[in-house]
């Protein structure tokens, strides 16, 4: 990475830059421990689609610039617009930058990126994340025995691993396994072979798992805390991907270990992985294949999104497996479907078997499956709206999106209709992704 010549506007955004990763510093230390070199780019957004679009996500792989240790972002105005650098396979090096801007319909949004190979003192590398709020987080936290307050424990982990051995592990992870959120919606992914999404509804936006862990105090719902508004029982939740034996779908079971790690949170995304290795699929005849695989299914939220991308990736060509998935089929609840992938329903049940301690919640929910991964859509049983998917051979991958709401949310669509309104206009936006070209990068 060469030298960059810096210029007056340039150098005070890199003074501001250092100020605020550097706040523990004395000034000597910011002269004498930070050095920095660093490269410039402008990247051009546009929608080309008939919606405004706000939060798009851009995200900017760091291959050719090794060593990026921070990033500044300036809108058309030099206004900064906060942005994330992410290890992913945790190597020790940033593989992505990503940030969001708002982008009118039928136009473009040009933003100026400068990145930087900042050796930082001690302090600085400790402080570096903190200069923009988080619109994300996620948490994995084992039970402490020492603790009663279902919301006060306090062993976290960033990965797990159970082997073939373990037993029960869906009781091992304080709230049964890794749980994520933004301002609009917080989830759980079960650790075990169910592999199911489990949901939290909130009344206001904001980022609440911190402090419920999900499981919100009767002092917190008093506050206008939100909280599990969902029974998933041995259904797909919402969206959980499992096998198929030819007839119906097979739970994520005979697994060699069963990992889930939490890859990235912060002011602009977060990633949470769960992985499966040598899972033998159960077949027709209730015996394992005896070819297993490895699956690796990894689940993006963005700040200020209620949609969720599903990537699942496996360690060898999988092109002749079949998968299923789908949303639960909730009690007396609305079936809508395009007949192209996309599904939903609009529904109301209690969350739990305890009717005096809670009550029944409405939700929409919504699934959209693109149509190279779209095997078939299956009929709607008691537990489920399903499809059978399958891989897409080109890349080896399957990829689908999920989403939903709460009906106790101050900030989301209000109704039946709304709610199949706004899957409608979502898929349209999966279908008409936004353009992102970068230019002078130097």
């Amino acid at each position: 990475m060469h030298a960059l010549a810096i210029n007056m506007k340039k150098n005070f955004a890199i003074s501001i830059v250092l100020l605020l990763a550097c706040l523990v510093c004395s000034q000597n230390a910011i002269a004498e421990d930070c050095k920095h070199e660093g490269c410039r780019m402008n990247v051009v957004v546009t929608n080309n689609s008939l919606q405004d679009l706000s939060d798009v996500p851009v995200v900017i792989s760091l291959k050719d610039c090794p060593d990026i240790t921070c990033a500044v972002v300036e809108g058309s105005q030099a206004e900064a617009i906060p942005c994330q650098l992410d290890d992913l396979d945790k190597d020790g090096r940033n593989d992505e930058l990503c940030f969001l801007v708002n982008v009118p319909a039928r136009s473009a949004t040009t933003v100026n990126v400068t990145l930087y190979n900042i050796i930082m003192c001690k302090s600085c590398l400790e402080k570096q994340h903190s200069i923009y709020p988080d619109r994300t987080y996620a948490e994995m936290v084992l039970r402490n025995p020492k603790v009663k307050e279902k919301n006060r424990h306090d062993i976290y982990l960033t990965e797990l691993t159970a082997d073939s051995r373990a037993g029960d592990t869906y009781t091992v992870q304080h709230h049964h396994g890794v749980a994520f959120e933004n301002e609009l919606i917080t989830l759980r992914i079960y650790f075990d072979k169910r592999q199911t999404l489990d949901l939290y509804g909130k009344y206001h936006q904001g980022l609440e798992l911190r402090e419920t862990q999900f499981y919100t105090s009767e002092e917190q719902k008093k506050a206008g805390y939100g909280d599990d508004v969902l029974w998933v029982g041995n259904s797909f939740g919402l969206g959980a991907l499992r096998g198929w034996d030819g007839e119906k779908p097979t739970m994520v079971e005979h697994v060699a270990t069963r990992t889930q790690r939490i890859l990235c949170q912060g002011p602009v995304r977060t990633i949470v992985e769960v992985e499966d290795r040598g899972w033998r699929q159960t077949q027709q005849d209730g015996t394992c294949s005896s070819n297993p695989i490895n699956m690796t299914l990894r689940y993006t939220l963005y700040a200020g999104h209620r949609d969720i991308e599903v990537e699942a990736r496996f360690n060898k060509p999988a092109d002749k497996e079949l998968f299923s998935t789908g949303i639960i089929n909730v009690k007396g609840s609305e079936e809508f479907s395009d007949h192209e992938g996309l599904r939903g329903c609009w529904g109301t049940d209690w969350p739990a078997s305890d009717t005096i301690n809670w009550k029944r919640e409405t939700v929409g929910l919504g699934i959209y499956v693109p149509v190279e991964c779209c095997y078939r859509e299956l009929d709607a049983d008691k537990q489920n709206y399903g499809f059978i998917v399958k891989i897409d051979e080109r890349s080896n991958t399957l990829r689908y999106h999920i989403a939903y709401t709460s009906a106790n949310e101050d900030f989301g669509p209000k109704g039946k209709d709304a709610w199949f309104q706004w899957l409608r206009l979502w898929k349209d936006r999966l279908l008409t992704p936004v353009k992102v070209e970068t230019k002078n990068f130097d």
